[in-house]
């Protein structure tokens, strides 16, 4: 996905800090448009489709898998309150369809030249 956002001549940074929350980060960030995407791994973050129950130690498991989406969630909920757009993608998305989506939400936040 940065390898096609790249190619399309699109310039980002990549695992930046989340404002105000320490050992949070953002996979890829386009600061001036204030867009915030994080790929989310199905396994760690929950996909409705992928994820998996360990079967041994399973308590510690999902109470380790339930914190992961709550802070999925609140990380989201400070950002948009800051005034960010945040895109969440799962690992399994086809790379060149989250590139379009992200691509989109680049162009429609841009200023057009000489605007305000």
């Amino acid at each position: 996905m940065r390898r096609l956002l790249h190619a399309a001549g699109m310039r980002y940074r990549v695992n930046v800090p989340v404002p105000g929350m320490p050992r949070r980060t953002i996979d890829v960030v386009f600061a001036r448009a204030k867009i915030a995407v994080f790929m989310d791994g199905c396994f760690w973050h929950g996909c409705p489709q992928h994820a998996t129950q360990p079967k041994a130690n399973s308590e510690w498991w999902r109470a380790k898998l339930d914190k992961n989406v709550a802070r999925d969630r609140e990380t989201t909920g400070l950002l948009q309150a800051a005034g960010w757009t945040v895109l969440r993608f799962w690992e399994h998305e086809s790379a060149d369809e989250v590139a379009r989506q992200i691509a989109m939400a680049v162009a429609s936040k841009q200023r057009p030249l000489g605007g305000p």
